[in-house]
């Protein structure tokens, strides 16, 4: 069974749900599945390292579900990982990103599933005022519902391992 069978098989939900961006939607896909699985998370991570861009310093996984995937991207690839969160912690070192200085860096946002792109439109506004260098994103599911195209809008490319299309049309291709 191909990678996009499997995520598919594991992660694919159906009923009513509200995603991130308030669109309802009859399918989810609960990327915490596949996160969790340490298997299916490193053939991810294997596979995303050739989604890199040339030139990439560092790999900004945002809170939360891009946090596992730049870990184990991170730890496939040797690049080093940073973590972005919603908002600066209010405690400690008070920051909005963890795992060093971000000055100069150009740094590749990863993230989960992609439905409008406003997560990392804003995280990457984010990381530009910190003095990073954002170009680029990177997800394992790419819902299509206009995130590569608001991200354009933003300068950033989205790079998706899989679209939502390929995960459906992976599950009937695998079926017996």
């Amino acid at each position: 069974m191909s990678l996009a069978a499997r995520i598919f098989e594991v992660s694919h939900l159906t009923g009513s749900f509200t995603l991130r961006s308030g669109q309802q939607s009859s399918e989810y896909f609960d990327k915490y599945r596949f996160e969790s699985d340490p298997g299916l998370l490193g053939e991810i991570a294997t596979l995303a390292t050739s989604l890199i861009p040339a030139g990439t310093d560092g790999l900004a996984g945002l809170e939360l579900g891009g946090v596992p995937v730049a870990t184990a991207l991170a730890a496939v690839s040797g690049l080093p990982a940073f973590f972005v969160r919603k908002q600066a912690k209010e405690y400690g070192t008070r920051q909005l990103c963890e795992g060093g200085d971000l000055s100069g860096r150009r740094l590749l946002i990863v993230e989960d599933v992609v439905t409008s792109g406003g997560q990392i439109t804003l995280s990457a506004g984010d990381l530009r005022g910190a003095g990073a260098r954002v170009t680029d994103a990177l997800c394992v599911i790419d819902r299509r519902a206009g995130g590569s195209e608001n991200l354009a809008r933003s300068g950033i490319a989205l790079h998706a391992l899989f679209t939502m299309d390929e995960l459906t049309a992976s599950r009937s291709s695998s079926a017996p």
